[in-house]
Order: structure tokens, then C-alpha cells, then sequence
């Protein structure tokens, strides 16, 4: 698990060192190359103004992947379940390599409509707009990947801690 990140608009890693997968040279050579991303852990927020949510995924320190402004629930939440699943392809190799990416991310905690869901679970697709191609990285290099998070509000009633990381390589 990772520490819990609370009270803070900077984006940290949710990802304790030890998890954080180290990729050689060249990993993502070829074109259409698939990887999927599953995080999940515990969520809490805030009433009345909780803000937003920000997910992302890095590649030796780039921004590969950004899940979006996830609007948090206007209900507090303490340690709800949170899931995120992100789908990317390689889509340019060398050392301009790039992603298209999207995901989906599940929690009590957020909302999709302004009202609590107090019956289940949300389900946002993340980032909420057309699917575009995410920022160059290179490939050629060592690169770590890692997992940020960051809030709009700080307060320590917004926290998020990261309990389980898996990666995919499906080819």
C-alpha cells in the first residue's frame, strides 16, 4: 500500500518506491503495443466543496496518460472503495513515443450528477471528453512508471490511498 495523500493541491505519487515498475530501453518499440493499468484503494472527501480528483500516469517523470478533473461527491465520504482501469496504445515509438489512452473510475466518492450515489457506485469515464493522444515520452530511455494523484481543495479530509497496482503488458 501506499501513504495515504491528504491535504494537498500537488500531484503525488500514490505508489511507495518499492512498487514503482522500472522498464527497459526500448520497451515500447512497436506500434500498437497494448498496456492496461488497474489501481484501487480507499477514498475519503469532503462535504459541501470537495473538488475535483486528478489521476494520472508517468513515464520517466511525463505525463503519459491524465485521467481529468474527476468532480468528488458533495455527500463526505470516509475510505470508500475507489477502482481505476486505464486502456492505452502505443502510438508512436523511438524517442517521440506516445499513448492513447482511456479509462474508467469507480467510487462512491465522486459524482456523476451532482447527487450522491448512495445505492452503488459511480462510474466515470476518465478523462469525460474525446479520447486524445497523450504526451511524448521517450522510449529509448529507462523509464519508471508511476501513479500520481492530486486534489483541487486541500484539506485533510480529502485523502486517497493506493492498496493495490497491477500492469499488463497484453503483448
Amino acid at each position: 500500500a501506499g501513504a495515504a495523500v491528504a491535504n494537498t493541491t500537488t500531484a503525488t505519487s500514490l505508489l511507495p518506491a518499492q512498487a514503482k515498475l522500472t522498464l527497459p530501453t526500448n520497451y515500447f518499440n512497436d506500434v500498437g503495443r497494448p498496456l492496461r493499468v488497474r489501481a484501487s484503494g480507499r477514498l475519503s472527501n469532503i462535504v459541501t466543496t470537495p473538488g475535483t480528483l486528478i489521476l494520472d500516469l508517468r513515464l520517466g517523470g511525463t505525463v503519459v496518460f491524465n485521467g481529468a478533473a474527476m468532480q468528488m461527491s458533495t455527500t463526505a465520504h470516509t475510505t470508500v472503495p475507489w477502482w481505476w482501469d486505464v486502456d492505452l496504445t502505443l502510438r508512436a515509438a523511438g524517442a517521440t513515443a506516445n499513448f492513447m489512452g482511456q479509462s474508467k473510475f469507480i467510487s462512491q466518492a465522486i459524482s456523476i450528477s451532482g447527487a450522491d450515489p448512495t445505492t452503488g457506485h459511480s462510474i466515470l469515464m476518465a478523462p469525460n471528453t474525446a479520447p486524445t493522444v497523450g504526451s511524448n515520452f521517450d522510449a529509448t530511455a529507462l523509464m519508471q512508471l508511476d501513479l500520481f494523484g492530486k486534489f483541487s481543495i486541500a484539506d485533510a479530509g480529502n485523502s486517497i490511498t493506493l492498496e493495490q497496482f497491477e500492469v499488463f503488458s497484453l503483448y
